[in-house]
C-alpha cells in the first residue's frame, strides 16, 4: 500500500484537530485499473488531501464531492474509464453529478463513465473518518507488530439489514496478542452464521486481496429466492517490507531513499558508529551501531526482512553473511554486493571456519550475487534503483520478472 504513511498521519492529525474526512478505498476493480483493491485516499474537510485511488483521473471528483457521497453514511461508487464519446460525457456528467437535485442518486447501477479509455472499473467504498478510524488504527498497529492480518469489508448486500461499509475481523488471535489493539467494529449481529462462517475459513489468494460473494437462506429456507447476497473484499493487511542495510557508506543513502519512496521501512547498520548514524541517513527509520560479533542484534533486525550486504568491508561482510548463511530461512532476501569472485572468496573463508559447511547449503542457494538486477546504468543511484527492483521481485514473488531479466545480476560487478 503506497502513502500509507501519509495517510495514517493525516487521520491522526484530523482526528487531533477535530476536523472531519472522508476515507475512499478501492474495494473492487473490474479489467485494467491504474491502482489495486485496498488503494486509499483520505480527503478533509479543511481542503487537505492525500492518496491516490486512481492514476489521477478521478480524484478531482471524488474530492469535490466525497462529503455529499457519505452524508446518509458509507456508500459504494462504480467508475467506468472505458471508451466514451467525449462530447457527450461532459452533459453525462453534468446531470449525473448535479447534486442539488433532490433526487439525485449514483450506486451500483448508476455507473459514471469517465471516457478514459481504460476500458475497466474502480469501484470506491466512501466513508467518514469516524467509521473508517479503526480500520486505520488496525493498519498502524499491523506496521509497528510486522504481523499481518485479515479483515473482510462488506461493498454491497440484497438486505437493508446489513450495511455497507460493515468491516469483520477474521484474525482474533492478532488483537489478543496485541492489547492495545482497536478492535474493528464488528456488526455482525445481522449476518448470517454461514456468511460469517465462511468469511472465517476463507484463504486470501497471493494477491492479498479478493473479491468474494456469498449467499446465505434466510429463516431456514433453503431456497434461493430469499437468500441473502453479500459481495466482499477479504483483504490480508500487510506490513511494511523492511529492509536491513549492513554497511552506511555514501552509496547507501540513495537506496534508503528509494526504499522510502516505497513505503518501505529501512534501518541502516554499521560497525563504525560515525557512519550509522541520524544526520547521515534522516529518512531511514534507524540508524544503528552493532558491533561484528553482535549476532543477536543482527538476527533481530533480519527477523522477516530483506538484508543488503554492501559495507565494502570484507571484515564486516564476512562477519554479517557467515550469520545469515546460517539462519537463510529467517530472511525474505539476502544480497551481497560486490563482484561475484568476491562474494566466491567470503563463501569460502566462512565455510572454512565453519563446523559444518552443509549447514550454509540453503543461505548459499538463497544468496542474491552479486545483489540487484542488471538493468545498466552507472554511479549509486544505478545500483539502488536494481536493488530495489530485485527486492521487489523476489518479495512479491514476481517469476515472471525474473524470468524477463534472466539473470538477477547487478550493475555493478
Amino acid at each position: 500500500m503506497n502513502q500509507v504513511a501519509d495517510i495514517l498521519q493525516l487521520a491522526f492529525d484530523a482526528r487531533q484537530q477535530h476536523v472531519d474526512a472522508v476515507l475512499a478505498t478501492v474495494v473492487r476493480t473490474e479489467g485494467s485499473a491504474y491502482r489495486k483493491p485496498g488503494a486509499m485516499m483520505l480527503i478533509c474537510e479543511d481542503g487537505r488531501s492525500v492518496g491516490m485511488i486512481s492514476g489521477g483521473c478521478l480524484e478531482p471528483h471524488i474530492i469535490k464531492r466525497a462529503f455529499w457521497l457519505t452524508r446518509h453514511g458509507a456508500s459504494v461508487q462504480v467508475y467506468q474509464t472505458g471508451d466514451e464519446q467525449e462530447e457527450d460525457l461532459e452533459d453525462e456528467l453534468e446531470e449525473k453529478l448535479d447534486y442539488d437535485a433532490i433526487d439525485f442518486a449514483v450506486d451500483l447501477e448508476d455507473e459514471l463513465n469517465f471516457g478514459l479509455g481504460c476500458n475497466g472499473k474502480v469501484h470506491v467504498l466512501f466513508e467518514r473518518l469516524s467509521s473508517a478510524m479503526p480500520y486505520l488504527d488496525l493498519i498502524q498497529k499491523v506496521r509497528q507488530s510486522g504481523e499481518s492480518t485479515t479483515v473482510a469489508t462488506l461493498i454491497r448486500s440484497n438486505s437493508s439489514e446489513v450495511t455497507v461499509g460493515t468491516r469483520v475481523h477474521l484474525n482474533a488471535s492478532f488483537l489478543d496478542d496485541n492489547k492495545n489493539s482497536q478492535e474493528i467494529p464488528e456488526q455482525t449481529t445481522n449476518l448470517p452464521k454461514p456468511i460469517i462462517d465462511e468469511l472465517s475459513a476463507y484463504k486470501v489468494s497471493k494477491k492479498h486481496a479478493d473479491y468474494l460473494v456469498l449467499k446465505s437462506p434466510v429463516a431456514n429456507d433453503n431456497s434461493s429466492k430469499d437468500a441473502i447476497q453479500t459481495e466482499w473484499l477479504v483483504q490480508r493487511v500487510q506490513p511494511q517490507i523492511r529492509l536491513l542495510v549492513c554497511g552506511a557508506g555514501n552509496d547507501v543513502m540513495p537506496l534508503v531513499t528509494m526504499a522510502k519512496l516505497q513505503d518501505w521501512h529501512v534501518t541502516v547498520i554499521d560497525s563504525r558508529p560515525q557512519y550509522a548514524t541520524h544526520q547521515r541517513f534522516p529518512q531511514a527509520d534507524a540508524a544503528l551501531y552493532v558491533a561484528l560479533n553482535d549476532s543477536e542484534t543482527l538476527l533481530k533486525l533480519s527477523q522477516n526482512a530483506a538484508v543488503a550486504l554492501m559495507s565494502h568491508s570484507l571484515s564486516q561482510d564476512r562477519a554479517r553473511l557467515a550469520v545469515l548463511l546460517k539462519n537463510a530461512n529467517h530472511c525474505n532476501y539476502i544480497g551481497q554486493l560486490g563482484p561475484r569472485y568476491r562474494t566466491e572468496r567470503l563463501i569460502k573463508e566462512i565455510s572454512a571456519t565453519c563446523a559444518d559447511p552443509t549447514a550454509l547449503a540453503d543461505g548459499i542457494n538463497q544468496l542474491h550475487y552479486p545483489i540487484g538486477y542488471k538493468l545498466g546504468g552507472d554511479g549509486p543511484e544505478a545500483l539502488a534503483l536494481s536493488i530495489i527492483a530485485q527486492i521487489s521481485a523476489v518479495v512479491y514473488e514476481k517469476v515472471a520478472v525474473t524470468k524477463a531479466l534472466a539473470q538477477p545480476k547487478a550493475s555493478y560487478e
